[in-house]
């Protein structure tokens, strides 16, 4: 049984779009030469990664609350809160606490990630980590 529904293109018409569409041979080699190889694109994403892992970056949360909070950190700070990091990263810690003055940093470690920050540690309560850092 042979059924055609009228709003679907056939699978053939389909494929002789496509051919019509596609550049000729010569277009092909130009485009060939304008490419990226595949080994090309993967070592700038590891090169990015790489990267990408020596800063520490702040999540959209902890940047919501460093603009809620008015928290404006320091070239200083932001090296406090980096080394911090390191240390911390150097015992073995996972999600650590990390201290700068009177700020208090949550931060994914392994990520190079702050999760969240506070500006007012008084009567404060900091769960799901597991080391601090006071730096």
């Amino acid at each position: 049984m042979n059924v055609r529904n009228s709003n679907f293109s056939s699978i053939e018409s389909m494929r002789q779009q496509l051919t019509q569409q596609m550049p000729k041979d010569s277009n092909i080699k130009e485009l060939e030469k304008k490419s990226i190889s595949f080994e090309e694109v993967l070592s700038t994403k590891q090169k990015t990664k790489v990267e990408d892992t020596n800063g520490i970056r702040f999540s959209k949360h902890a940047n919501d609350r460093l603009a809620y909070r008015n928290i404006d950190l320091s070239k200083e700070q932001m090296e406090r809160l980096e080394n911090g990091t390191n240390r911390a990263r150097e015992k073995g810690i996972q999600e650590s606490l990390v201290m700068v003055d009177d700020l208090a940093f949550i931060v994914n470690v392994k990520n190079n990630v702050v999760i969240t920050a506070v500006n007012d540690t008084e009567d404060a309560v900091f769960t799901n980590i597991d080391g601090a850092v006071i730096s």
